[in-house]
């Protein structure tokens, strides 16, 4: 039937698309916390008391809040933890969704002296094991990887072709300077991310020193990776200044400015 002008009319089956629904997987994320002197470095604010608030305690606390936060939409998810020294080690290896053992957890991850260089080729080894038998479970394995070493970019060794699982990365690290390479980490980081990842894998960095800053990117890690646009199409969070401005309404007797 030809459609009446003015009238709606049902588009051809050939252009109709069609969104399958599907079940989103639950998540085994397995955390993995830089150890090095440099997660001692202070951030910009002080704890109760004065004390000096470090890398490791800002992290420790985004992840309770992140623990929170994913256990709040799915309570079904599930958390391991590991370390980072010269090469990966567990801290607790059982996945769990009980909080109190996740805070333990968080307690147990200590640094004891420099570490040197980073491998992360354990770290793949163990968390693309654990993929196959979250996969037998009908779940899926990410890694959120939480980096701090600036002058010590991390190598791997792992093939291209075995993408088990998803990579997250936050990197916190100093300002660029004569004794460090905080870009050429940045870039390992990236080049990583991209070699292992099975879906979609975010990367943020830091050198500013703020809690908040971090929080705000252990948040949008709470997208699932099987519902993540890539990357460079993030527009989360908007600057309340920019959705101010996009709100207001338009005032008649303003002029607008071609650019041709």
């Amino acid at each position: 039937m030809e459609g009446v002008e003015g009238q709606g009319t049902a588009p051809p089956a050939a252009s109709r698309y069609t969104l399958q629904p599907s079940r989103l997987a639950s998540e085994d994320i397995l955390f993995c916390v830089d150890v090095d002197n440099e997660s001692l470095v202070e951030m910009k604010v002080s704890a109760a008391g004065g004390r000096p608030y470090t890398r490791l305690d800002s992290i420790k606390q985004s992840i309770l809040l992140f623990v929170n936060a994913k256990l709040t939409i799915n309570p079904d998810h599930r958390f391991a933890f590991a370390g980072l020294a010269k090469s990966a080690f567990w801290v607790r290896k059982e996945f769990t969704s009980d909080i109190d053992s996740v805070v333990s957890a968080c307690r147990g991850i200590t640094v004891d002296s420099p570490c040197g260089h980073a491998d992360l080729t354990q770290l793949f080894r163990v968390a693309a094991h654990e993929a196959k038998k979250s996969r037998a479970q009908n779940r899926i394995l990410r890694v959120i990887l939480l980096y701090c070493r600036s002058s010590i970019p991390p190598q791997h060794q792992w093939p291209a072709t075995q993408k088990l699982f998803t990579l997250d990365v936050v990197y916190l690290h100093d300002k660029p300077g004569p004794d460090n390479c905080p870009q050429k980490v940045y870039d390992a980081l990236v080049e990583a991310l991209e070699h292992v990842s099975e879906y979609e894998g975010y990367i943020f960095e830091s050198g500013q020193g703020l809690t908040r800053v971090l929080f705000r990117h252990m948040c949008t890690l709470l997208s699932h990776p099987q519902q993540r646009c890539v990357q460079d199409d993030l527009d989360i969070p908007k600057s309340l200044t920019k959705k101010s401005a996009d709100s207001a309404p338009a005032d008649e007797n303003s002029v607008v400015v071609s650019s041709q």
